[in-house]
């Protein structure tokens, strides 16, 4: 495994943009994994969305080929970050941040189209597979 993808790519790739499908293929989804917090913020937008179930069965099929991280291995390090980034005053979302650091903790690169919030995250590796002129 080698790729952490954010929610963001997600959506994304389920909307079908930026060709993302051709780029998991690519790559493989065998080296590829989401954190339990992207499947939990997967799953309130489905649920917040005006067709639920479609969206639910979209993800259902999508997690069965995909592995979902837990965050308890990366709880010490998101206690440091949080505090690091309170005191410098650059603090970003608790459900991004608990993502980038599990991405940090593991060794993987974060996939993320929002780079200026994870970047303020130490040693975090960061790749940016959303090309806005590729659509």
């Amino acid at each position: 495994m080698k790729y952490l993808l954010d929610t963001n790519i997600c959506i994304h790739f389920f909307r079908g943009n930026f060709n993302l499908f051709e780029k998991l293929e690519l790559i493989e989804l065998k080296n590829c994994a989401i954190s339990e917090i992207t499947l939990a913020e997967l799953v309130f937008g489905a649920e917040n969305s005006i067709n639920p179930k479609k969206n639910l069965d979209i993800i259902e099929e999508f997690t069965e080929q995909i592995t979902i991280l837990p965050i308890f291995g990366s709880i010490h390090l998101y206690g440091k970050e949080k505090a690091r980034l309170r005191k410098v005053g650059k603090m970003i979302s608790d459900f991004d941040l608990f993502i980038g650091c599990t991405a940090v903790e593991l060794g993987l690169i974060m996939v993320t189209e929002n780079i200026k919030e994870f970047n303020r995250i130490s040693n975090i590796t960061i790749e940016n597979w959303v090309n806005r002129n590729n659509k």
